[in-house]
């Protein structure tokens, strides 16, 4: 029999999840059918406190909760409290979407405090040092050929040498403020100074796939692992085929070069602490993102191919748990 754990679920407000697609919202419900009891709270009421005496502790202001599958009536929630997320709980799921800012990092900062007490996925000091398209340029040898800066200069000249582009935010997510430069670069000094008015980092410059529109695969790890995979083609008239901005899914299976790819770093993720992980990759073979902050995709997948990815996830924390 599992054992029956406490799990504080930091998260966005659940009155805003859109239950039939939400893989936090799919964990919840995994978790509470397997008996654990869960918590729900904002990263925003995270606290560190000491009494003087050296250490300290860190709290969120909390209520319990209980997710049931019906639209319009999918929680509810007891009286908030103040619970210590090294003491009261066993595993803290870090959930809240992005943007991947200093309020993010500071999460992980305080999270990480409770090392050694509390399980929390994924863990902070490597979500921390991973972000989507910085931490993938340790598999750069799996990409398309890539530019970060800031210079216009440089841009123009991967433009000359490559064709159209698409220039995105380093740390944006959801396919927001993604644009296709053509290869005469119309708009393209409007576009750099948005980009360098607008965000303090440097932004992301690759090739268009013309393969985009045959889909973008979403591949979720777990425990370094291959769950399963969508892929998700654009809408009509986007080139974007992220589902929050109108692209739709399908089942589908890897390549050979998709599993190369997995294998390369499912070692490296488990031993990073990234328990739940979802990779983006196009045209069959061009990785383009690790994400690992808050993947989404595992209620598409388990849709397509009758699996059960959220399962899967908790049978990973258990295990962690049980070393």
């Amino acid at each position: 029999m599992t054992q029956k754990l406490r799990v504080a679920v930091q998260m966005d407000p659940m009155e805003t999840i859109n239950i039939a697609g939400d893989s936090s919202f799919a964990l919840m419900l995994s978790a509470q059918e397997r008996g654990h009891e869960l918590f729900h709270y904002d990263v925003r009421s995270l606290t560190w406190k000491s009494d003087g005496s050296g250490g300290g502790r860190v709290t969120a202001w909390a209520a319990p909760v209980t997710v049931q599958k019906v639209k319009g009536d999918h929680f509810t929630r007891s009286e908030y409290r103040t619970i210590d997320l090294g003491s009261d709980v066993d595993v803290v799921l870090m959930r809240q979407d992005p943007p991947f800012d200093i309020g993010y990092l500071t999460g992980t900062w305080l999270l990480e405090r409770i090392k050694g007490e509390t399980l929390v996925v994924n863990d902070p000091v490597s979500v921390r040092n991973a972000p989507e398209k910085i931490y993938v340029l340790d598999f750069a040898r799996f990409m398309p050929p890539t530019l970060i800066t800031r210079r216009i200069e440089e841009v123009r000249d991967f433009i000359a040498e490559h064709g159209a582009v698409v220039i995105k935010p380093l740390h944006g997510n959801g396919g927001k403020a993604v644009f296709k430069v053509e290869a005469d670069g119309g708009n393209l000094s409007a576009l750099v100074e948005m980009f360098n008015n607008t965000w303090p980092e440097p932004f992301m410059v690759q090739p268009f796939l013309p393969e985009v529109s045959e889909g973008d695969k979403r591949i979720v790890l777990v425990d370094g692992v291959v769950a399963g995979a969508i892929n998700r083609k654009p809408g009509e008239g986007e080139f974007r085929s992220n589902l929050a901005q109108g692209g739709y899914a399908e089942g589908a299976g890897l390549t050979e070069r998709e599993q190369e790819i997995c294998d390369a770093m499912g070692p490296q993720l488990k031993e990073l602490g990234l328990v739940f992980v979802g990779i983006d990759v196009i045209g069959g073979k061009w990785l383009t993102e690790i994400n690992v902050t808050s993947p989404t995709g595992i209620v598409s997948i388990d849709n397509f191919n009758g699996t059960d990815t959220s399962g899967m996830i908790w049978d990973a924390i258990e295990a962690r748990l049980a070393q």
